[in-house]
């Protein structure tokens, strides 16, 4: 870890000559937003930019990953975006790199305050991003045209699958069940989860047994996934209406409806064994602001960012995306009240567990992704797995903080 951040101190330091001067009527935000979010967020800027004619505000897409990179190198060279907007799990790495400004002092408490506080990230004593939507969870999407009561229990979901699969034409359910963000929903469902409060992997458990053992007899025993699903197999599976039923984020509503499904969208199953519901991770999506914006843009910047995250703005989103707002406001606004995708939502969000931000997340992530896929593989059993999970974390863990 020490290395690679040299390394990257070494990058930026080779850019700050050339660091142009920043504009102070000039807001650039970089994000990694689908199309049709990035529709409105230009709808929402234009109408800022009628209102404040002299202010240009830039909004540049960019990938997850090359958007976390590019960021850190640019920030560390005194550059980069004003704002950078994303999922709350990048807090934590850009914390480490201090390349992220504290807001608690920014706002008034009262503003603060009508935000449910599952939007504010804090971390290390710090708000350090305030988010617009609330989610970036999994929930069961059916396709009513064959589902009119979507399962409550994993014995309803493994019957209604088994009634609904047709042998190489149609399954009950599909998802990107060969990765480990996707395996999570089921592995607390038994009682497991990914790490304690301390950040150390608690990996090695009966519940991460259980749940792998339960997606395997899924497609072996069961037989009603494919034997093989990555994301985009999953998702044309179910566009194409040889899938009843898929495990999806938010993010892919929208599409199934312009695909011309009737889709419904449901909580995930509660686990019979343990009286448990399979709770997703749920992780807000919003704004952090460079540590580099100086003093004197920074009240531009909490004027855009009171407009963005404005109720007004907030509803017009939900209604086009079917995301949960974070404004308490609109939480009692008849169309989020009376939105059956929005009511499910949130209640799948309320049984969901919140993501965890801290650094370490990245190190179980890829522990845990081959031992899961031996195990889907047949190479391991989920007992071994599970133990050597655990023991890839950690050393990936120490590896990170050498």
């Amino acid at each position: 870890m020490k290395i690679r951040a040299a390394l990257i101190f070494l990058m930026g330091m080779l850019l700050v000559s050339c660091a142009p001067k920043r504009d102070p009527k000039r807001i650039v935000i970089w994000h990694q937003m689908r199309v049709d979010e990035r529709v409105i967020l230009e709808k929402q800027m234009n109408r800022y930019m009628s209102i404040h004619p002299d202010v240009h505000l830039e909004a540049i897409y960019k990938e997850t990953e090359e958007l976390r990179s590019g960021f850190i190198i640019a920030a560390i060279a005194g550059q980069g975006p004003d704002l950078v907007y994303g999922p709350s799990d990048q807090v934590g790495p850009f914390q480490v790199m201090n390349i992220i400004r504290p807001m608690e002092n920014l706002f008034d408490t009262s503003w603060l305050n009508s935000f449910t506080p599952k939007a504010l990230t804090w971390y290390k004593g710090h708000l350090l991003q305030i988010a617009d939507k609330l989610g970036n969870h999994l929930t069961l999407v059916y396709n009513k045209k064959y589902v009119q009561k979507p399962p409550e229990t994993d014995e309803e979901l493994i019957a209604l699958c088994q009634k609904l699969t047709v042998d190489r034409e149609r399954y009950g359910l599909v998802w990107n069940y060969t990765e480990p963000f996707f395996f999570v929903p089921f592995m607390s469902g038994f009682g497991g989860w990914v790490m304690d409060d301390s950040g150390r992997p608690t990996l090695d458990n009966r519940g991460v047994i259980d749940g792998l053992k339960f997606i395997r007899d899924l497609r072996d025993k069961y037989k009603v996934i494919p034997a093989e699903a990555d994301y985009n197999i999953a998702d044309a599976l179910f566009k194409d209406g040889k899938a009843v039923m898929i495990i999806n984020g938010d993010w892919s509503w929208s599409g199934y409806r312009k695909a011309g499904i009737d889709i419904g969208v449901a909580p995930l199953p509660k686990i019979t064994k343990t009286g448990l519901w399979c709770a997703p991770m749920v992780s807000p999506k919003g704004y952090s602001i460079n540590r580099n914006v100086p003093e004197e843009k920074i009240p531009l910047i909490v004027d855009v960012l009171k407009f963005l995250l404005s109720p007004e703005n907030q509803l017009e989103t939900a209604k086009v995306l079917s995301t949960m707002p974070t404004r308490v406001s609109l939480y009692s606004d008849p169309y989020i009240e009376n939105d059956e995708i929005l009511r499910n939502s949130r209640l799948q969000i309320d049984r969901g567990r919140a993501m965890p931000v801290v650094p370490e997340l990245r190190a179980i992530w890829d522990a845990m992704r081959p031992n899961y896929q031996a195990v889907l593989g047949g190479v391991k059993s989920p007992e071994d797995a599970a133990r050597d999970m655990q023991t890839l974390a950690l050393q990936k863990i120490q590896e990170m903080n050498e």
